[in-house]
């Protein structure tokens, strides 16, 4: 039993859409509290088309709770799942950054290369949040069993400080806390899935391994060698396509960061890294085994030189979005 409980009510108050995905939506809002308390938080609402459907408001609920308590720095954190006139939300931690695909456009744009260390830094980092997520045990330490399934330029998040963070776990794999479908239905970006997700096998967590060496490998050749005309074609890719010597295709690519992707990219699970532990330390061995190497602050020095030091352009402000208000005080779960 709790020692006490506290009620007390929330405020947000949606100010400007950030992003709009096709089946949610997320908000830029000022949550506000006690005392003229203020902060900036996202709001992750699911499309009104969809909050009918059970099993996807089943997942939403789902994946507020997966990743409560996924406390990391290269997560973006859930503050809480709320409700209020009808609608369920999700409040997290707002990045003042663009995600991966928003990045390689301004790096195109600006006829910019990313520098290749930079490439590995940000792929390391997402490493980072998959080992603690895939190593994330409940409050009994039994393994959740956290597979992401959509690791992806979109769901890739930099800050222009510098910090990288993994968002969105809406399709994750996990003990309990999704519906899953694995097995039946394709989940995750085509171009970005692993060969035995674009396969309909069952998946673990070396599934999202593949997945961070299709970033990288786009990060560095400033194109995805596996997206296709079309979703079914980028499957295709995934399974069948042989996959290069990167060496040919950019010559920053040394033999040791071409050894990376390979066993990244290695369609046999037995020649693909086991976990993301070791990916990782495969990572950080390359980039400061020979001693000084990239850090948070030269990644973040690098986009805000990149944007300007400017906010990312965002979608168009909704007429109606400034005068959005939710209130709710107990039918709320809170991490």
């Amino acid at each position: 039993m709790p020692l006490f409980t506290i009620q007390n009510e929330f405020r947000y108050e949606i100010t400007r859409k950030i992003f709009e995905g096709g089946m949610g939506i997320v908000y830029e809002a000022e949550q506000h509290g006690a005392r003229d308390f203020v902060k900036r938080v996202a709001i992750k609402v699911i499309r009104p088309n969809f909050g009918s459907q059970k099993m996807f408001m089943d997942n939403f609920v789902g994946e507020a709770k997966l990743v409560a308590d996924l406390i990391h720095t290269n997560i973006v954190q859930t503050y809480q799942l709320g409700e209020a006139n009808g609608l369920c939300f999700i409040a997290m931690e707002l990045i003042r950054g663009v995600n991966l695909e928003q990045f390689t456009h301004q790096l195109s744009d600006k006829k910019r290369v990313l520098p290749s260390e930079l490439a590995v830094f940000i792929t390391s980092r997402i490493a980072r949040g998959l080992a603690y997520a895939h190593n994330k045990a409940d409050k009994d330490n039994r393994p959740m069993g956290i597979v992401h399934r959509d690791v992806s330029f979109k769901n890739i998040m930099i800050a222009f400080e510098g910090d990288v963070k993994l968002t969105d776990f809406g399709i994750a794999k996990a003990k309990g806390f999704l519906t899953d479908q694995e097995g039946e239905v394709v989940a995750g970006k085509p171009d970005y899935m692993s060969p035995e997700q674009a396969d309909f096998q069952i998946t673990d967590k070396r599934s999202d391994i593949f997945s961070a060496g299709v970033v990288l490998s786009n990060l560095l050749l400033g194109r995805n060698i596996f997206k296709g005309a079309n979703a079914e074609e980028s499957r295709q890719r995934i399974m069948q396509q042989p996959i290069p010597d990167f060496r040919s295709l950019d010559p920053r690519i040394d033999d040791k960061l071409n050894d990376i992707l390979h066993h990244c990219l290695a369609r046999d699970l037995n020649h693909r890294y086991a976990t993301a532990d070791q990916l990782l330390t495969e990572l950080e061995f390359y980039m400061y085994h020979g001693g000084y190497g990239p850090t948070n602050e030269t990644l973040g020095k690098f986009i805000r030189e990149l944007f300007g030091q400017e906010p990312v352009k965002h979608a168009p402000h909704d007429a109606h979005s400034k005068t959005i208000i939710l209130d709710e005080t107990t039918r709320s779960s809170s991490k």
